[in-house]
């Protein structure tokens, strides 16, 4: 098939890039940066410089590529930047919709977060609703999620990935990351609140899969939701961190997520099925 990337240099973008193109397919990724053309082009796929916020250059991307499928990767989290983060999700995904339904697009594969869903005592299905009545600042992330979701259903064939928290090359977890510096600090304290974990090739591996997947939410999380109290002792000896500080409280959002219908239903089998081993071997 050919593809279109957008976010192709972003911590998945760099693991999914290689393995479309290993798999057949002729793939073209979109970057804002003119010195990240080299990344892309490394992977044997075709690079574009254009700008998701600019409805024009978009419209003239998708025009020239004419994809049959359109993978949308982007965010602005690498910098912390979570107003353009929303941005991104809200005004840049529309752009990408309406530009992939104008060039004829009839499938979309689009990242969204697995930590969105309402309140609850277990881990999230897909059945679970969104958290819309959250409260701020939760609620800014919620109303983006929902903006993205609700545009990328517009396309006729659509998944979202319902991706866990990343960690690995690339990300906030990373050993030299944002994550791991504010735990060597002991910023970060141990809850009672459980997060469900993603290695980035992982989520790669599911988008990949995901070209043949019927439309809907999917959630793509490792299997063994966890409690702060219990990952991040783990994740800081790892890193050669000090022991965190332990607070006994939790936001009841906090419950994690089943991956049992990735698993199950679609034949997902994360190649880091657990964070406890995760952690220490990337």
């Amino acid at each position: 098939m050919r593809i279109f990337v957008a976010g192709a240099t972003g911590a998945v973008g760099r693991f999914l890039l290689p393995k479309l193109i290993r798999a057949g397919h002729e793939v073209i990724g979109i970057t804002q940066s003119e010195s990240k053309k080299s990344i892309i082009e490394k992977t044997g796929a075709k690079a574009l410089v254009t700008d998701v916020f600019d409805r024009e250059a978009i419209q003239s991307a998708l025009g020239e590529s004419q994809p049959e499928v359109v993978i949308h990767q982007l965010t602005s989290l690498s910098s912390r930047n979570f107003s353009d983060n929303t941005r991104i999700r809200k005004e840049g995904t529309q752009n990408l919709v309406d530009a992939a339904l104008s060039a004829g697009v009839k499938r979309i594969i689009a990242q969204s977060i697995s930590w969105a869903y309402e309140p609850g005592e277990r881990p999230a299905t897909e059945e679970a609703a969104l958290h819309v009545i959250a409260e701020e600042p939760r609620k800014s992330t919620i109303d983006g999620i929902v903006a993205l979701e609700n545009a990328v259903m517009e396309v006729p064939q659509y998944v979202i990935l319902r991706y866990g928290m990343f960690y690995g090359p690339g990300t906030w977890y990373e050993h030299n990351g944002f994550m791991a510096e504010q735990i060597h600090q002991r910023q970060i304290p141990a809850t009672e609140g459980v997060t469900s974990f993603l290695h980035v090739e992982d989520a790669a591996e599911a988008a990949l899969m995901a070209l043949h997947w019927p439309s809907g939410p999917v959630n793509i999380v490792d299997d063994e939701p966890a409690r702060g109290i219990d990952w991040l002792p783990v994740y800081a000896q790892a890193i050669g961190a000090p022991i965190p500080v332990t607070l006994s409280n939790s936001n009841a959002w906090e419950r994690g997520a089943s991956n049992r219908k990735a698993r199950q239903e679609y034949g997902w089998k994360p190649l880091y099925p657990t964070w406890r081993t995760g952690f220490t071997n990337t």
